[in-house]
C-alpha cells in the first residue's frame, strides 16, 4: 500500500500547488466566480469533462456494469446523450445572458428576489445529492487502499481538501484541478481498456462472447440481457397505465440523465469562464468528444471487471474499477498489482476532489451571490464582502456534506448522482427553457417550477424503493428514479404558475424583458465581457 499512498500523495500535492498558484491570481469577484472569463474553449472543454466524469462515472458506472451488465450500461448512454441537449439548447444562451450563476439568467427577466431565493434552494439540493455521491466514493477508495483507514476519516480528508480548493483558489483553482484530473482519468481509462482487450487478443467479438457467458445467479440472465437490475415480469402502475417495470425504470433513468445535465448548476457555471458564446459552444464540442470516448471505455472497465475479476471478488459496487486495475497489474500482493491499483485509485481520488470542488463552488455561489448579495443585501454588498461570504459558505457546505456522507457509507455513487439529475431536470431545466423561449413566462411560474419540481423529485425519491426510508417490498412510489413523473410535473408546475401569475395581475417586467433576453441570448449583444474592472478583493495567499 506504500506505493499507492505515494501516488495519491503526489497527485494531491500537485493539486494543492495549483491551488496556491490560483490563490495569487484571484483578486476580483469575476476571477473568483468565473476565472476572469479567460479560459479557452478547449481548456473549458477539458474542465467540463473533468467536472462531468465524476466518481459516479469512474467508480459507480463501472461497478453497476460489473454487477448488473446491460442495465448498468444504460447509465453510460444517458450521461453521454445528455450533452446534445446542452449543445443545442443551453450553452450559448446561458453564456450570453448570465454572469456567474443560473439564477442570473432567470433574474434578467424576472423579479430578482423570489427567483434567486428559489434558485438557491434548487442549486443547494442538486449540489447536495451530487456531493454526497462523491464523498461516498472517496470513502470507498481510501478504505480499499488502507483497510484500517475508517470511512469517516476518508470523507473528512476529502472535505478539508475540497474546502481548501474553493476558499483559496475559487474558479481558477477548480478549473485547473479539473483539467489535470480529466487528463489523468482519460489516461487511466485508455490504459485499462487496452489491457482488457489485450486479454482477448484485441478482438472485441471475443470480449463480448465472454460477457455473454457471465450469468447472474439470481435472475439467470447473462450480462448482455436487460433485467438484472430492473427485473422483467414486474409491473408498475402510472395513472391508468400498467407498464413493465424494467422498461419504465430505464426510460425514467434515461429522461433524468438526458435532461438533467442542462440543469446542473456546476456545469452551467463553466460557461461563464469563457470569453464568448462561440467559445462556450466550442467547449461543449471538446467535452462531448472526451466524455463520449470515456463512456465507451466504461464498457470495457465494467464488463472487464465482471469477466476477469468476477462479481464475487469485488467487495462493493464502487471498487470494481480499482479491483480490475489490480488484476491487470498482476493480482493482489504483486508489485504490478499494487502499482496499478495505486494509480487508478489515486486517479479516482483526484476525480472526486475535482468534482466536489466544482460542486462546492456552485453551492457557495448560490448562497453568496444569489441569496446573500441580491436578496438579503439588495445588491448593495461590496465585492470583498460577497467573496468573503462565498468562502464562509463553502466551509459550511463542505461540513454539511461531510456529515451527511458519513451516514451513507454503502450508498451507490451512480444512483445518488442520478437522483441529483432528476432534481436538476425537474426543477431547473423547465424554468431555464421557459425563461429563454416563452414570452408569457413570469416570476410566479419560475418560482413554482423551481420549488415544485425540486420538491416533488426529492419526495418521490424518499418514498421510492432505493432510498431506504420505506420497506423496499412496499414503496409508496415504485420507481428508483422519478424522472418520468417528476420532469413532466416540473413543466406543469411552471406552466400552472405562469397562468396563476397572470391571473394575479401579470408580470410586466417579465414580458417587457423578453425581447431583450431573446436577442441577447441568441446574438451575444450585451453579454458579460471576458474581463471587467471590479473592486479588488484581498488575496488569501
Amino acid at each position: 500500500m506504500t506505493t499507492t499512498l505515494w501516488i495519491t500523495a503526489v497527485i494531491v500535492a500537485i493539486t494543492l500547488g495549483i491551488t496556491i498558484w490560483a490563490a495569487r491570481q484571484t483578486r476580483t469577484t469575476v476571477q473568483f466566480y468565473a476565472a476572469g472569463r479567460k479560459i479557452k474553449g478547449w481548456q473549458n472543454g477539458l474542465a467540463i469533462a473533468g467536472d462531468y466524469m465524476s466518481a459516479a462515472s469512474f467508480l459507480g458506472i463501472a461497478g453497476l456494469i460489473a454487477f448488473n451488465g446491460y442495465d448498468g450500461f444504460m447509465y453510460s448512454v444517458g450521461w453521454l446523450v445528455a450533452y446534445l441537449t446542452v449543445l443545442l439548447l443551453i450553452a450559448e444562451p446561458i453564456r450570453n445572458t448570465g454572469k456567474y450563476t443560473m439564477a442570473d439568467v432567470l433574474a434578467y427577466r424576472m423579479s430578482a428576489g423570489p427567483v434567486r431565493s428559489a434558485a438557491a434552494i434548487s442549486t443547494l439540493a442538486v449540489s447536495g445529492f451530487y456531493m454526497i455521491a462523491q464523498m461516498v466514493g472517496a470513502g470507498s477508495v481510501l478504505h480499499l487502499l488502507v483497510p484500517s483507514f475508517p470511512f469517516s476519516t476518508a470523507v473528512v480528508i476529502v472535505g478539508i481538501l475540497m474546502i481548501g480548493y474553493v476558499v483559496l483558489g475559487g474558479m481558477i483553482a477548480t478549473t485547473w484541478v479539473q483539467i489535470v484530473k480529466a487528463t489523468l482519468l482519460m489516461a487511466g481509462a485508455v490504459l485499462l481498456s487496452i489491457m482488457v482487450l489485450g486479454h482477448f487478443g484485441f478482438n472485441p467479438l471475443r470480449f463480448f462472447d465472454a460477457i455473454a457467458k457471465v450469468v447472474d445467479k439470481k435472475s439467470g440472465l447473462n450480462f448482455t440481457q436487460p433485467g438484472i437490475l430492473y427485473p422483467h415480469g414486474k409491473h408498475v402502475a402510472l395513472g391508468p397505465l400498467t407498464l413493465d417495470k424494467s422498461t419504465i425504470e430505464n426510460v425514467s433513468l434515461g429522461m433524468a440523465l438526458i435532461f438533467g445535465t442542462a440543469g446542473l448548476p456546476h456545469i452551467l457555471m463553466r460557461f461563464y469562464t469563457v470569453p464568448t458564446a462561440r467559445a462556450a459552444r466550442a467547449s461543449v464540442g471538446w467535452a462531448m468528444g472526451l466524455i463520449g470516448a470515456f463512456y465507451v471505455m466504461t464498457t470495457f472497465l465494467g464488463f472487464g471487471a465482471a469477466v476477469l475479476v468476477g462479481k464475487a471478488k469485488i467487495p462493493n459496487v464502487n471498487v470494481a474499477a480499482p479491483k480490475l486495475a489490480e488484476f491487470l497489474g498482476g493480482g493482489p500482493n504483486t508489485f504490478g498489482g499494487e502499482l496499478f491499483l495505486g494509480f487508478i485509485s489515486a486517479v479516482a481520488f483526484a476525480t472526486i476532489l475535482a468534482v466536489v470542488a466544482g460542486l462546492t463552488l456552485a453551492a457557495s455561489s448560490a448562497f453568496a451571490h444569489d441569496f446573500w448579495m441580491n436578496v438579503v443585501r439588495g445588491g448593495k454588498e461590496s465585492e470583498s464582502e460577497q467573496v468573503l461570504v462565498a468562502r464562509i459558505a463553502a466551509v459550511v457546505v463542505g461540513i454539511i456534506a461531510v456529515l451527511l456522507a458519513i451516514n451513507l457509507p454503502t450508498a451507490n455513487a451512480a444512483v445518488l448522482v442520478a437522483v441529483a439529475f432528476a432534481v436538476a431536470s425537474s426543477g431547473n431545466l423547465p424554468v431555464i427553457l421557459f425563461t429563454l423561449f416563452w414570452k408569457r413566462f413570469n416570476t410566479v411560474g419560475a418560482v413554482c417550477g423551481l420549488i415544485g419540481g425540486t420538491f416533488v423529485s426529492i419526495l418521490l425519491v424518499i418514498i421510492g424503493p432505493g432510498f431506504g426510508t420505506v420497506p423496499a417490498a412496499h414503496p409508496a412510489f415504485a420507481l428508483s428514479n422519478p424522472g418520468i413523473v417528476s420532469i413532466p410535473l416540473g413543466f406543469i408546475f411552471a406552466i400552472a404558475g405562469t397562468y396563476i401569475g397572470e391571473a394575479l395581475g401579470g408580470d410586466t417586467r417579465a414580458k417587457a424583458m423578453y425581447p431583450e433576453i431573446a436577442v441577447r441570448s441568441q446574438t451575444g449583444v450585451g453579454a458579460e465581457p471576458s474581463s471587467v474592472i471590479e473592486e479588488r478583493i484581498p488575496a488569501v495567499v
